[in-house]
C-alpha cells in the first residue's frame, strides 16, 4: 500500500523524545501496532511515529480513512485541532498553531468571497461538511489567545518571535531553554547576537533578554521624568501668571477704590 508522508502535515507534530521513541518502538515490538493509521486518500494524517517504527522493523499495520476531509486545508485544521487539545503541547507550540489555524481559515474565507462576491453570505453560512469547520475566524488576537490558552499579550510575543527570531533562538524556545517572555527580547536584537546567546546556553540567553529590558527601561524612565519636569514647569509658569493677574486686580481695585474715595 502506497503511503504518502507529507513534510508540511509532519512539521505540526513534536518530535518524541528518544527515550518517548524507544518505549513507543518497544510497545509495538511486543504487541504489535493496535491503533490504525488514519489516512487521508494515501497521505498520511495521524500516527507518524507509529508508522515509522512499523516500516523500520517490518511490521504489518491497519489503515482508515478519513472521508470527512474534503481538501487539504481541513486536514491542516483537524491536526492543529488535535494538537491544541493536547497537555504535551508547549506554550509557544499552541500559539504558533493557532495563528496557522488564523492564516488558513482566513485564506479559506478569502477564496469563498471571491468565488461568491458575497461577503456577508459567507460570514453567515459557514461551511460545515467537515469537522474543523469554523464559525470563528480568529480575527482577534483575543480568539487566537482563546484557542491557544494563552493571554493576548503571549500571543503578540509569539507573533514577533515568528518574525524575527534567528533559527538559533526559535530552536532554544522549542526546547525549553527560554521563556516566550524572554525570546520575545531576544528576538530584538541582531540574528548574530541571538544566534550567539543561543548556542552558549541558557544563562546567556537570560542575561541578553536582561539587557534588551533594561534598555528599553532606561529610555522610558528619562522621558517620564522629562515629563515630569515639564509638567512642574508648567504648573509653575501658570502660578506666576495667576500672581500677576491677582496683583493686577487687586491695583485696579485699590484704584477704584481711591476714586470713589476722593
Amino acid at each position: 500500500m502506497n503511503i504518502t508522508v507529507n513534510e508540511e502535515l509532519k512539521a505540526y507534530i513534536d518530535p518524541l523524545t528518544p527515550d518517548e521513541h524507544a518505549a513507543l518502538e518497544r510497545s509495538i515490538m511486543a504487541e504489535g501496532c493496535r491503533d490504525a493509521l488514519v489516512l487521508w486518500g494515501d497521505v498520511l494524517v495521524d500516527g507518524h511515529n507509529r508508522y515509522g517504527i512499523c516500516q523500520k522493523q517490518g511490521l504489518p499495520f491497519q489503515t482508515v480513512q478519513n472521508t470527512r476531509f474534503q481538501s487539504m486545508e481541513d486536514v491542516h485544521l483537524w491536526m492543529i485541532d488535535q494538537h491544541l487539545g493536547r497537555r504535551s503541547v508547549s506554550d509557544f507550540q499552541r500559539g504558533v498553531l493557532a495563528l496557522r489555524k488564523r492564516e488558513i481559515l482566513a485564506a479559506r474565507r478569502a477564496n469563498a468571497i471571491a468565488a461568491t462576491g458575497d461577503a456577508d453570505a459567507v460570514a453567515f453560512s459557514p461551511d460545515k461538511s467537515t469537522e474543523t469547520a469554523e464559525t470563528n475566524p480568529l480575527k482577534s488576537r483575543a480568539d487566537i489567545a482563546k484557542a491557544a490558552r494563552l493571554s493576548s499579550s503571549q500571543v503578540v510575543q509569539i507573533e514577533k518571535i515568528q518574525k524575527q527570531a534567528a533559527p538559533e533562538l526559535l530552536a532554544a524556545i522549542k526546547a525549553g531553554a527560554i521563556s516566550i517572555n524572554a525570546a520575545a527580547a531576544v528576538a530584538s536584537l541582531p540574528a548574530e547576537e541571538q544566534k550567539s546567546a543561543a548556542l552558549a546556553g541558557k544563562d546567556k540567553l537570560k542575561q541578553a533578554a536582561k539587557r534588551v529590558r533594561d534598555t528599553s527601561r532606561k529610555p522610558a524612565q528619562e522621558d517620564a521624568t522629562t515629563s515630569t519636569l515639564d509638567e512642574v514647569q508648567r504648573l509653575n509658569e501658570r502660578v506666576a501668571a495667576l500672581s500677576a493677574e491677582n496683583q493686577e486686580l487687586r491695583a485696579q481695585v485699590a484704584e477704584l477704590q481711591a476714586r470713589l474715595i476722593g
